[in-house]
């Protein structure tokens, strides 16, 4: 599965305990991080800058779901049983 661009779920449900440039103690979850643009891009995506957390989240179908909606509803699901 390819990721939907513009959805931004990753970057905002889930808490990530490692240090993203700009957050140098990570995010909580529920916070956007500094690094997801206005149409919800990962500023970081591609580089070396963007945290190994981030690189080895790859998206699925179970995660994703078909909307966007759902894959926000599905990782703030997951996050607050983890």
């Amino acid at each position: 599965m390819e990721c939907r661009l513009g959805c931004g779920a990753c970057c905002i449900a889930p808490s990530i305990s490692s240090a993203i440039p700009g957050m140098p103690n990570g995010k909580p979850a529920g916070v956007r991080c500094i690094q997801l643009n206005e149409n919800n891009l990962c500023k970081l995506f591609g580089t070396n800058d963007r945290p190994k957390v981030c690189h080895d989240f790859k998206p699925c179908p179970d995660i994703c779901g078909k909307t966007d909606k759902a894959a926000m509803d599905n990782l703030i699901e997951l996050e607050s049983i983890t």
